[in-house]
């Protein structure tokens, strides 16, 4: 189960595994820092600042699109699997606009086909950044306010890869923007926790709720705080400084 055994704001780096290889996932600040060498992450804090519940072994809102190389159709075999053999949802989470028109051509209903973990098509091809299919899959019908069944969204797997785009096209349609899953966690704190900046300011910008905490209880200035995300902790002070702003 995708995001089972996950605890919100346990530290930790996102991570895909393609082909055998991890593949992490990091927020926009780290990005800008590499020439510092911070290749453990931006989302590692030190042992001083690091909440009680933050341990070595678990990661903080990890991903939860971590595909193993059968689900998401890339298996070593002796026989390659063929495009035919991947369900709509494997081809949906690698980008393969054209398979995909090819399954809803055969059957229509797969386009709102939930798999064992409740995920659509729409919310593999969101999770995994490929904005060409999330349009293709919108432009059909999907319903992008589909829930999971640990309550995850379209918007929340985007907003945790840090796909703004995506995050933007879904904020277009209508999704609720401050949908939490199973424990707590929004759009929001998923994007603080995973220190992706045009991500949160495209939430706030929409109108996220900066006083939601996860069942932990961390708000998401508090996560951000935690996490050392400098960048974060403006953005949210800017956003609290206009809201509470008084009239002229």
């Amino acid at each position: 189960m995708l995001w089972s055994l996950l605890s919100v704001f346990q530290k930790g780096n996102a991570a895909v595994r393609l082909d055998g290889a991890v593949m992490e996932s990091r927020g926009d600040e780290e990005e800008s820092n590499d020439q510092h060498n911070q290749s453990s992450g931006a989302a590692e804090c030190s042992s001083n600042s690091r909440p009680e519940n933050f341990s070595d072994e678990d990661d903080l809102l990890k991903h939860a699109t971590t595909l193993t190389n059968k689900q998401r159709g890339n298996e070593v075999t002796v026989r390659p699997a063929t495009l035919d053999a991947l369900s709509i949802h494997q081809l949906a989470a690698q980008g393969d606009v054209s398979q995909v028109a090819t399954h809803l051509n055969k059957d229509s209903s797969l386009l709102s086909r939930q798999d064992e973990r409740g995920f659509t098509p729409l919310m593999w091809a969101a999770a995994f950044g490929e904005k060409t299919v999330v349009d293709f899959l919108l432009e059909k019908g999907a319903d992008p306010k589909t829930i999971a069944r640990e309550r995850e969204s379209a918007l929340t797997l985007a907003s945790s890869g840090g796909f703004v785009d995506i995050v933007e096209t879904l904020l277009r349609h209508g999704v609720d923007i401050n949908t939490y899953d199973w424990n707590g966690g929004t759009p929001l704190l998923y994007a603080v926790r995973g220190n992706h900046i045009k991500c949160v300011e495209a939430l706030l910008a929409k109108g996220a709720d900066i006083t939601i905490e996860s069942d932990s209880g961390y708000s998401p200035m508090a996560l951000a705080v935690a996490l050392g995300h400098k960048k974060i902790q403006k953005v949210l002070e800017y956003h609290i400084l206009k809201l509470y702003k008084p009239p002229t």
